[in-house]
């Protein structure tokens, strides 16, 4: 039985483009049958491209441009990975404040992939245990991380919980962790 997470509302923080379609839509999925309210939140208004690895899969509309998004209005955190989403993401002073304030605020945050690479800009990684996909673990590492290869990861050594997956295989533990910590 899925954790209740009615009235909650989860931000998915996505760019333009370059986001893993199935790494949005299985945790998006996750939170609408937890009973949770998701909402697209990306730098451009309008829609964003989501790729089936380097290929252009679907389009999914904004919910909430960042420039009008408030880390207050929500519960959790989902960075979605894909090479390209959190590279532009990262490059985002607004998108890296963002996502700094919900760590800063004790929210969890759950990032699959190479969606720990925005993570690392807010200056918020030292002493965390996480884990990526492994092309990340030296950039994680240098800022302060401790890396490991699992499946899913929980970090609650502050107070936001940071939980982390490497690939679109650990989907499953990611979105029953991730759900968990929400609520």
């Amino acid at each position: 039985m899925a954790k209740d997470l009615s009235g909650r509302r989860i931000a998915f923080l996505v760019a333009d483009e370059g986001t893993e379609q199935v790494e949005l839509r299985d945790p998006w999925q996750a939170a609408l049958d937890a009973g949770a309210t998701p909402v697209l939140v990306s730098p451009k208004p309008g829609q964003v491209w989501l790729f089936d690895h380097l290929d252009r899969a679907a389009q999914w509309d904004v919910d909430e441009p960042l420039s009008a998004a408030d880390p207050d209005g929500f519960d959790a955190l989902v960075l979605p990975g894909g090479v390209a989403n959190p590279d532009r993401l990262r490059t985002i002073p607004e998108a890296v404040a963002f996502v700094r304030k919900f760590v800063e605020d004790g929210k969890p945050v759950a990032a699959i992939c190479h969606g720990p690479w925005t993570l690392i800009e807010t200056g918020t990684l030292e002493g965390r245990t996480l884990t990526s996909w492994p092309s990340l673990q030296t950039d994680l590492r240098n800022a302060g991380a401790n890396w490991v290869d699992q499946e899913v990861v929980v970090d609650t050594s502050q107070p936001s919980s940071l939980v982390t997956s490497r690939k679109p295989d650990d989907l499953k533990a990611f979105c029953e962790t991730y759900i968990e910590h929400v609520g």
